[in-house]
């Protein structure tokens, strides 16, 4: 087993890095970072006309019939950038569900433009009474003859004030235990009864409360059978858990070398010349490594057929860990300038430092907190009771 990139993955890899060259700009970077919006519909339009968008899907979806290393290498180089592709993540996902489980007018109501950038799909999982328990959803369908009545709210709908649909977790069966009585459906935002409102994250993000008042959807816009939305949301939180954060800390990493490179101590010498420097900056590298080969042992099992069922997880919660311990490291190590705001002109590599501090803290709680990803290794790796 090797995690070596073959030639046309590198190959591939450059041609990402050099669309991502062009177009993100510092001007782009700024504007994005400023609206609190992980997404841009030129820039997802762009993915889709360099055949960036999936390009492990099936030619007959729009894909390219890539291979999961490949995909590996596009979704690296699209995090180490801090690409604002949250949204069309989201809409891959969803996607992605549809082709396995959704009706054939589903699919083609939704893959074609999916895959197009025209269509986007925000997640609807997590209630404000709820946290990570998502099973305990309490937002209620109700049949009302070939429609469904929706009410309730959701919280953290990242993106559910822009996208053009949310991917609804909703009880349908109360009498039945928590996991066996909900239901997924398609819920379209231009639908009476639905709100979204802002809610701003420590780093800087806007996520958002979405409010559901008797929204009738049509039964058509169910995903999978009635009371059998635990086992759809699980295909796509084996995606979530599966998550790797490494390409964050790489990014860290690099502004922490040009750091100190070329900034001048008080005796005139570059920080890297002083051995404590050196010794925090090759642990951040070491972690680095440890992240991405974590990362990449997921993308191995399901290139020959296996289930990251724990490694996934491993890979989540060992990165995003990692995040937080090299940020609070590294702005240790700058000093109190290293707390200087983001793209503020005087800030130390523009206060880069300074977000990835505030960046780093929501990580151990996207795509289920810290202690859910110890649980699944317990329970299902280790095969520890509940």
């Amino acid at each position: 087993m090797h995690f070596q990139s073959a030639p046309e993955t590198e190959a591939f890899r450059a041609g990402v890095r050099e669309h991502l060259a062009e177009v993100m700009t510092p001007e782009f970077e700024e504007r994005i970072y400023r609206s609190g919006v992980s997404h841009d519909d030129d820039f997802a339009k762009g993915l889709v006309d360099h055949g960036y968008f999936a390009p492990s899907w099936p030619a007959e979806f729009g894909g390219q019939d890539r291979n999961a290393w490949e995909d590996q290498a596009l979704k690296e180089e699209l995090m180490r950038t801090d690409a604002p592709v949250y949204l069309s993540e989201t809409t891959r996902m969803v996607a992605s569900i549809i082709r396995q489980v959704g009706t054939q007018t589903l699919r083609e109501r939704i893959l074609p433009g999916a895959l197009a950038g025209d269509i986007t799909v925000a997640l609807g999982f997590t209630e404000p009474e709820c946290g990570s328990d998502v099973a305990a959803a309490a937002t209620r369908a109700v049949r009302q003859g070939d429609d469904w009545i929706i009410n309730g709210s959701k919280m953290f709908t990242t993106n559910g004030h822009i996208a053009d649909y949310v991917f609804l977790l909703a009880r349908t069966s109360p009498d039945k235990p928590k996991h066996k009585g909900l239901t997924m459906f398609l819920v379209p935002t231009d639908t009476d009864g639905f709100e979204a409102q802002a809610v701003w994250t420590l780093s800087g993000e806007r996520t958002n409360i979405t409010f559901y008042s008797d929204v009738r959807v049509a039964d058509e816009w169910r995903i999978g059978d009635v009371d059998a939305g635990w086992q759809v949301l699980g295909l796509s939180l084996q995606d979530e858990h599966a998550s790797g954060w490494g390409p964050h800390i790489a990014r860290l990493l690099h502004h922490a070398e040009a750091w100190a490179t070329d900034t001048a101590a008080t005796d005139g010498s570059p920080p890297i010349t002083k051995t404590d420097v050196r010794r925090r900056i090759t642990r951040v590298a070491m972690e680095l490594e440890v992240s991405m080969l974590l990362q990449r042992r997921c993308v191995w099992m399901a290139e020959n057929g296996l289930a990251p069922v724990a490694e996934g997880p491993m890979s989540k919660v060992f990165s995003t860990e990692a995040l937080v311990r090299a940020s609070q490291d590294m702005v240790e190590l700058v000093g109190p300038d290293a707390m200087r705001s983001h793209y503020e002109p005087t800030a130390p590599e523009r206060g880069r430092f300074e977000h990835l501090l505030r960046f780093s803290l929501g990580t151990t709680i996207y795509a289920g907190t810290s202690e859910v990803q110890r649980t699944i290794i317990a329970q299902r790796g280790l095969g520890l009771p509940r």
